[in-house]
C-alpha cells in the first residue's frame, strides 16, 4: 500500500522544510506519492504542486486582511481536493494561521494531521495552544524549548531538530566562499538581508541600502581595502524590489553585489550581517557572523504585537541563548545610521566576536540532530500510533528501530 503525503508549505523556508522531509521520507518508504501546495525545491524533490508556496508570503495581522478573500478561497480549495484525495497524513510546513485552520477541519474529517514548525505560541496567544491540539494530531518542533510549553498542555509534541543546522557545515569556508563570489580575501564584507517576502524588502530595503551608505562613509576606501556588500534575494520579485529601491537612493547610494539565492554563501563570505527577522537570522547563526537584526511591520500590526507578546527578544540567536546577544531594532528604531553603527560596533571588538562565535556554535551543535531524519521518522511512528495498517517495510523498520 502506497504510503500518501499531503503537504502545505509556505514561502521560502518552507519550500526548503518541505523538500528535506520528502527527500527522507522517500529514502525509508520509496515509493511515497507527495502532493499539495508546494515551492520549486519540493517540486524538483517529487511533489506534484496544486498551488505554489509564495501565496502564502503575507506578514503581519492587519495586512494578511487585504489578501483574506483569497487565502480563504485557497485554503478552502486545498481542503476539498484533500478531502477528495484522503492522504495518510497532511503535513502543514510553517504558516500556522493558514494551516492550523486547514489542518483542524481535515482532523474532524478523519484525516491525520502534523504541523511541522511550531507556531510562536509560547511567545504570544498562548490560548491558542487549545486550538493547536484541535488542529494537529503531532506538532514538530525545530527549537528545543518549545516541546516543554506542550507538555504542559497535553499537545503530543517532538523536538526535531533544524535542518538548517545539518545542512550548513559546523565549520564554514569563508575563503571559498568569497572566491566564488568574486570578493577579496581583505575586504570588510557585509550581507544585507532584507528579507524574502515582497512586504519585508519593501518596508526594510531603502533603510539597508542607507546602512550599508553609512558603513562606507566610515570606512572610505576601494580595492583591497575596501567595504563590499552582497545583497542574495530570495525570488526574482523581490530582486526587481529591491534594485528598484536602490537606484531610487540617488547620490551617496553604496556599490551593492545584488544576486539571485545563495543567501548561505553570502552569509559565508561575510564579516558581518544586517538581516530582516526571521529564518535568516538562524542562518546567520549558523554561519556564526555577527549580526544587526532589523523588524517593521504596519503601525497598527507593530501596536497589537507590543500589547502581544510575552517574550523580551524577537530574533532568533537572542531567544535560544535567552538573553540579548545580538542587537534588535523595531519600527521607528530601523535607521540605516542605527543599524549600521551597530554592525561596525559588533565588528571592533575581536573577543567578542570570539565569544559570539563560540555561542553560536553552542546553538548549532544543539539543533543540529538531523532534523529532517527526525521529522520522518516521528511522522511514520506517528502514523503507526494511530492505527495505518501497512506501510513499507522500510518504514516500519525505520520507524521502530530508529534511535533518538
Amino acid at each position: 500500500m502506497t504510503l500518501r503525503v499531503g503537504l502545505v508549505a509556505g514561502e521560502t523556508s518552507g519550500d526548503t522544510l518541505g523538500a528535506a522531509l520528502i527527500t527522507a521520507i522517500r529514502a525509508r518508504v520509496p515509493d511515497a506519492q507527495f502532493f499539495g501546495m508546494a515551492g520549486p525545491k519540493m517540486v524538483a524533490a517529487g511533489c506534484e504542486a496544486w498551488a505554489s508556496s509564495d501565496q502564502l508570503g503575507v506578514m503581519g495581522l492587519v495586512e494578511v486582511l487585504t489578501h483574506l478573500p483569497r487565502l480563504l478561497s485557497l485554503r478552502q480549495s486545498l481542503l476539498q481536493r484533500f478531502l477528495h484525495e484522503r492522504p495518510d497524513v497532511v503535513v502543514g510546513i510553517d504558516v500556522p494561521d493558514f494551516n492550523l485552520g486547514l489542518e483542524k477541519k481535515l482532523k474532524a474529517r478523519g484525516l491525520r494531521t502534523v504541523q511541522y514548525v511550531s507556531p510562536q505560541v509560547w511567545a504570544w496567544r498562548q490560548g491558542r495552544v487549545k486550538t493547536i491540539d484541535q488542529s494537529a494530531g503531532l506538532v514538530l518542533c525545530l527549537l528545543p524549548f518549545e516541546t516543554e510549553f506542550y507538555s504542559q498542555h497535553g499537545v503530543r509534541a517532538e523536538f526535531v531538530g533544524h535542518p538548517l543546522a545539518d545542512q550548513i557545515p559546523l565549520e564554514i569556508d569563508r575563503a571559498g566562499a568569497r572566491q566564488a563570489l568574486g570578493l577579496s580575501p581583505s575586504d570588510l564584507v557585509v550581507a544585507l538581508l532584507p528579507g524574502s517576502r515582497m512586504g519585508e524588502v519593501e518596508r526594510l530595503g531603502t533603510d539597508f541600502i542607507a546602512a550599508a551608505a553609512w558603513i562606507s562613509a566610515q570606512r572610505p576606501g576601494s580595492g583591497a581595502s575596501g567595504t563590499k556588500f552582497v545583497a542574495p534575494m530570495a525570488s526574482r520579485r523581490v530582486r526587481e524590489s529591491f534594485e528598484k529601491q536602490l537606484a531610487a537612493f540617488g547620490a551617496g547610494a553604496p556599490a551593492i553585489q545584488v544576486i539571485d539565492g545563495q543567501a548561505q554563501r553570502a552569509l559565508a563570505a561575510a564579516d558581518g550581517v544586517i538581516t530582516a527577522s526571521g529564518t535568516a537570522t538562524l542562518e546567520t547563526t549558523l554561519t556564526k557572523r555577527p549580526m544587526v537584526v532589523a523588524y517593521r511591520l504596519g503601525a497598527i500590526t507593530a501596536l497589537l504585537l507590543k500589547r502581544l507578546v510575552k517574550v523580551p527578544y524577537f530574533s532568533q540567536p537572542n531567544l535560544l541563548l535567552g538573553r540579548r546577544r545580538v542587537p534588535e531594532f523595531f519600527q521607528n528604531e530601523v535607521t540605516g545610521a542605527a543599524l549600521g553603527a551597530a554592525l561596525l560596533k559588533e565588528l571592533e571588538e575581536p573577543a567578542r566576536v570570539a565569544q559570539l562565535q563560540k555561542d553560536f556554535l553552542g546553538i548549532h551543535e544543539v539543533l543540529r540532530r538531523g532534523g529532517a531524519d527526525r521529522a520522518a521518522a516521528a511522522i511514520l511512528d506517528y502514523l503507526n500510533a494511530t492505527g495505518r495498517a501497512a506501510l513499507s517495510a522500510e518504514g516500519d523498520r525505520f520507524a521502530k528501530e530508529r534511535q533518538w
